[in-house]
């Protein structure tokens, strides 16, 4: 009996029309969709703001003129194993700027070729000095 009560209890309860029921079901799945589709816009206005930060900070530092110089990117340079070794070889001078990217550069022979920009940055230090200091080593005199 005590079953049979909290059965008729649970059937009050639930909403048994089906109408009704499947008007609120209709309208769930709608808002679903509504919801799926303002996600979609949110990602694809963040994917645009992300790609223009990072096309300007691209665009600022690849921007090159004859007569620049330029430190130009070994990426197959294996002369020694170690972390402190730079692969950034140079001062180079450009000489002409391509569309796209490409630059001509000269090195210190004379020789002029092109290659594309990206393997490039501008050389902004001075010459670098090589300075050795020579450091005499005595023997103690003992007594």
């Amino acid at each position: 009996m005590e079953l049979e009560h909290k059965a008729m209890w649970a059937l009050k309860t639930t909403n048994l029309d089906l109408k009704t029921g499947g008007e609120a079901r209709f309208l769930q799945i709608h808002e679903l969709g509504e919801l799926r589709q303002h996600a979609y816009e949110n990602s694809v206005l963040y994917k645009e703001h992300t790609k223009k930060l990072q096309d300007k900070c691209l665009k600022d530092h690849k921007q090159f003129q004859a007569g620049d110089l330029v430190l130009l990117y070994n990426s197959r340079l294996r002369l020694f194993s170690g972390k402190l070794h730079s692969r950034w070889t140079g001062p180079y001078m450009v000489k002409e700027v391509f569309p796209y990217g490409t630059a001509a550069i000269e090195n210190a022979d004379g020789v002029i070729f092109k290659l594309n920009g990206h393997r490039l940055k501008l050389y902004v230090g001075g010459p670098i000095e090589s300075a050795v200091e020579v450091i005499e080593l005595h023997t103690p005199h003992t007594s």
